[in-house]
Protein backbone atom coordinates (compact mmCIF):
# COMPACT_ATOMS: atom_id res chain seq x y z
CA UNK A 1 0.00 0.00 0.00
CA UNK A 2 1.15 3.54 -1.24
CA UNK A 3 2.46 5.74 1.68
CA UNK A 4 0.51 8.81 3.21
CA UNK A 5 0.81 11.56 0.65
CA UNK A 6 1.41 9.81 -2.19
CA UNK A 7 -0.05 10.59 -5.62
CA UNK A 8 -3.70 10.38 -6.38
CA UNK A 9 -4.89 6.72 -7.38
CA UNK A 10 -6.18 6.53 -11.55
CA UNK A 11 -9.29 5.63 -12.15
CA UNK A 12 -10.19 5.33 -15.84
CA UNK A 13 -13.18 6.52 -17.26
CA UNK A 14 -14.87 3.52 -19.21
CA UNK A 15 -16.85 5.83 -22.15
CA UNK A 16 -15.93 6.82 -25.73
CA UNK A 17 -18.32 9.16 -24.95
CA UNK A 18 -16.44 13.01 -25.26
CA UNK A 19 -19.28 14.48 -23.95
CA UNK A 20 -19.39 11.88 -21.00
CA UNK A 21 -15.87 12.27 -20.13
CA UNK A 22 -15.83 16.22 -20.17
CA UNK A 23 -18.83 15.90 -17.39
CA UNK A 24 -17.37 13.29 -15.82
CA UNK A 25 -14.01 14.53 -15.57
CA UNK A 26 -15.66 17.64 -13.74
CA UNK A 27 -18.16 15.82 -11.40
CA UNK A 28 -15.43 13.91 -10.53
CA UNK A 29 -12.93 16.63 -9.28
CA UNK A 30 -12.22 16.68 -5.74
CA UNK A 31 -12.10 12.93 -4.61
CA UNK A 32 -9.06 11.77 -4.61
CA UNK A 33 -8.52 10.41 -8.10
CA UNK A 34 -6.24 11.07 -10.83
CA UNK A 35 -9.22 10.72 -13.37
CA UNK A 36 -7.69 9.39 -17.13
CA UNK A 37 -9.62 8.95 -20.19
CA UNK A 38 -9.68 5.68 -22.20
CA UNK A 39 -7.05 7.87 -24.42
CA UNK A 40 -4.83 7.85 -21.67
CA UNK A 41 -4.37 4.51 -21.25
CA UNK A 42 -3.85 3.00 -24.92
CA UNK A 43 -7.99 2.78 -25.61
CA UNK A 44 -10.12 0.05 -24.46
CA UNK A 45 -12.55 -2.13 -26.20
CA UNK A 46 -16.07 -1.72 -27.20
CA UNK A 47 -18.29 -3.58 -24.29
CA UNK A 48 -21.80 -4.58 -25.72
CA UNK A 49 -24.74 -3.10 -23.66
CA UNK A 50 -26.35 -6.90 -23.36
CA UNK A 51 -27.63 -5.80 -19.65
CA UNK A 52 -31.21 -5.98 -18.91
CA UNK A 53 -30.84 -2.73 -17.07
CA UNK A 54 -28.87 0.26 -16.49
CA UNK A 55 -27.16 -0.86 -13.96
CA UNK A 56 -26.18 -4.22 -15.76
CA UNK A 57 -24.48 -2.25 -18.29
CA UNK A 58 -22.71 -0.09 -15.86
CA UNK A 59 -21.33 -2.87 -14.35
CA UNK A 60 -19.88 -4.79 -18.13
CA UNK A 61 -18.38 -1.37 -18.89
CA UNK A 62 -16.77 -0.86 -15.43
CA UNK A 63 -15.73 -4.33 -15.02
CA UNK A 64 -14.55 -4.92 -18.57
CA UNK A 65 -12.08 -1.34 -17.94
CA UNK A 66 -10.69 -2.24 -15.04
CA UNK A 67 -9.29 -5.93 -15.83
CA UNK A 68 -8.32 -4.76 -18.49
CA UNK A 69 -5.96 -1.65 -17.22
CA UNK A 70 -5.71 -2.80 -14.25
CA UNK A 71 -6.54 0.22 -12.78
CA UNK A 72 -10.09 1.11 -10.87
CA UNK A 73 -12.88 2.16 -13.25
CA UNK A 74 -16.27 3.98 -13.63
CA UNK A 75 -18.92 3.74 -16.19
CA UNK A 76 -22.07 5.01 -16.53
CA UNK A 77 -25.33 3.89 -18.26
CA UNK A 78 -28.06 6.72 -18.63
CA UNK A 79 -31.55 6.48 -20.47
CA UNK A 80 -34.36 8.97 -21.54
CA UNK A 81 -37.37 7.77 -20.39
CA UNK A 82 -40.46 9.19 -22.42
CA UNK A 83 -44.25 8.44 -20.49
CA UNK A 84 -45.89 8.74 -23.90
CA UNK A 85 -43.92 6.07 -25.61
CA UNK A 86 -43.84 3.56 -22.41
CA UNK A 87 -40.68 4.24 -21.58
CA UNK A 88 -39.14 4.47 -24.80
CA UNK A 89 -35.93 4.76 -25.64
CA UNK A 90 -34.68 4.02 -22.40
CA UNK A 91 -31.63 1.26 -22.50
CA UNK A 92 -32.15 2.08 -26.34
CA UNK A 93 -31.12 5.53 -26.24
CA UNK A 94 -28.18 5.90 -26.83
CA UNK A 95 -29.11 3.41 -30.69
CA UNK A 96 -32.23 5.44 -30.97
CA UNK A 97 -32.50 6.37 -34.33
CA UNK A 98 -32.24 6.03 -38.12
CA UNK A 99 -28.55 4.02 -38.09
CA UNK A 100 -28.61 2.19 -34.64
CA UNK A 101 -25.41 2.86 -32.85
CA UNK A 102 -24.43 4.99 -35.49
CA UNK A 103 -27.07 8.03 -35.92
CA UNK A 104 -26.16 11.51 -35.10
CA UNK A 105 -27.06 13.07 -32.13
CA UNK A 106 -29.55 15.09 -34.25
CA UNK A 107 -30.84 12.30 -35.78
CA UNK A 108 -31.99 10.82 -32.84
CA UNK A 109 -33.42 14.02 -31.55
CA UNK A 110 -35.73 14.08 -34.67
CA UNK A 111 -36.70 10.58 -34.46
CA UNK A 112 -37.82 11.29 -31.11
CA UNK A 113 -39.88 13.62 -31.78
CA UNK A 114 -41.59 12.21 -35.20
CA UNK A 115 -42.81 9.37 -32.91
CA UNK A 116 -43.75 12.29 -30.35
CA UNK A 117 -45.69 14.22 -33.38
CA UNK A 118 -48.58 12.29 -32.65
CA UNK A 119 -49.05 12.57 -29.11
CA UNK A 120 -50.85 14.87 -26.97
CA UNK A 121 -48.02 17.49 -24.50
CA UNK A 122 -46.76 17.63 -22.07
CA UNK A 123 -44.47 15.10 -23.06
CA UNK A 124 -43.38 14.07 -19.64
CA UNK A 125 -39.82 12.16 -19.36
CA UNK A 126 -36.34 11.37 -17.26
CA UNK A 127 -33.11 11.08 -17.55
CA UNK A 128 -32.00 7.74 -15.41
CA UNK A 129 -28.23 7.63 -14.83
CA UNK A 130 -26.29 4.87 -12.99
CA UNK A 131 -22.98 4.97 -12.54
CA UNK A 132 -20.54 1.81 -11.41
CA UNK A 133 -17.08 2.21 -9.75
CA UNK A 134 -15.16 -1.27 -10.26
CA UNK A 135 -11.70 -2.28 -9.05
CA UNK A 136 -9.33 -4.86 -10.84
CA UNK A 137 -10.40 -7.38 -8.06
CA UNK A 138 -13.60 -7.31 -9.39
CA UNK A 139 -15.01 -4.44 -6.10
CA UNK A 140 -18.07 -2.77 -7.13
CA UNK A 141 -20.10 0.17 -6.01
CA UNK A 142 -23.45 1.21 -7.62
CA UNK A 143 -25.42 4.70 -7.36
CA UNK A 144 -28.38 6.03 -9.61
CA UNK A 145 -29.59 9.24 -10.36
CA UNK A 146 -32.53 10.38 -11.73
CA UNK A 147 -33.80 13.91 -13.12
CA UNK A 148 -37.38 14.77 -14.01
CA UNK A 149 -38.70 17.09 -17.25
CA UNK A 150 -40.35 17.02 -20.35
CA UNK A 151 -39.24 16.71 -23.85
CA UNK A 152 -40.04 19.65 -25.89
CA UNK A 153 -40.57 20.25 -29.61
CA UNK A 154 -37.77 22.20 -30.82
CA UNK A 155 -34.25 21.81 -29.66
CA UNK A 156 -33.14 24.43 -27.50
CA UNK A 157 -29.44 25.80 -26.01
CA UNK A 158 -25.75 25.23 -27.19
CA UNK A 159 -24.41 23.26 -24.77
CA UNK A 160 -24.98 19.85 -23.36
CA UNK A 161 -24.78 16.88 -25.72
CA UNK A 162 -27.27 14.13 -26.99
CA UNK A 163 -30.95 14.62 -26.27
CA UNK A 164 -29.83 17.75 -23.72
CA UNK A 165 -31.82 20.52 -25.78
CA UNK A 166 -35.13 18.95 -26.15
CA UNK A 167 -35.06 18.24 -22.59
CA UNK A 168 -37.00 21.17 -20.59
CA UNK A 169 -36.85 21.37 -16.72
CA UNK A 170 -40.15 23.14 -15.82
CA UNK A 171 -38.75 24.54 -12.31
CA UNK A 172 -36.28 26.18 -14.32
CA UNK A 173 -38.09 27.54 -17.61
CA UNK A 174 -35.09 25.72 -19.36
CA UNK A 175 -33.96 23.04 -21.06
CA UNK A 176 -30.65 21.18 -19.60
CA UNK A 177 -28.78 22.55 -22.86
CA UNK A 178 -29.75 25.90 -22.03
CA UNK A 179 -27.73 25.44 -18.54
CA UNK A 180 -24.03 26.43 -18.33
CA UNK A 181 -21.91 23.58 -17.24
CA UNK A 182 -21.45 24.60 -13.78
CA UNK A 183 -25.20 24.83 -13.50
CA UNK A 184 -25.91 21.43 -14.84
CA UNK A 185 -23.48 19.61 -12.69
CA UNK A 186 -25.18 20.55 -10.01
CA UNK A 187 -28.36 19.03 -10.55
CA UNK A 188 -28.37 16.81 -13.62
CA UNK A 189 -28.96 12.56 -13.26
CA UNK A 190 -25.56 12.14 -13.85
CA UNK A 191 -24.33 14.53 -11.24
CA UNK A 192 -26.79 13.15 -8.99
CA UNK A 193 -25.48 9.79 -9.35
CA UNK A 194 -21.85 10.78 -8.63
CA UNK A 195 -22.45 12.54 -5.79
CA UNK A 196 -24.40 9.26 -4.09
CA UNK A 197 -21.41 7.57 -5.06
CA UNK A 198 -19.16 10.23 -3.30
CA UNK A 199 -18.61 8.12 -0.02
CA UNK A 200 -17.42 5.29 -2.05
CA UNK A 201 -15.43 6.99 -4.31
CA UNK A 202 -13.70 9.23 -0.94
CA UNK A 203 -12.71 5.61 1.12
CA UNK A 204 -11.09 3.67 -1.44
CA UNK A 205 -8.93 6.67 -2.63
CA UNK A 206 -8.14 7.57 0.95
CA UNK A 207 -7.61 3.54 1.42
CA UNK A 208 -5.33 3.38 -1.58
CA UNK A 209 -3.00 6.54 -0.37
CA UNK A 210 -2.33 4.76 2.83
CA UNK A 211 -4.99 6.86 4.66
CA UNK A 212 -7.07 6.04 7.98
Amino acid sequence: MPPAGSPEPRLVLSTGNRGKQKELLALLAGYGWQVLTPDQVGGLPRVAETGASYAENAVLKALAAARRTGLWALADDTGLEVDALGGAPGLHSARFGPRGQQSTDAERRAHLLALLEAQPRPWRARFRCVVALAGPQGELWLAEGVLEGEIVPQARGEHGFGYDPLFFIPDLGRTLAELDTEAKNRLSHRAQAVRRLGPALRAQANLMQGGA
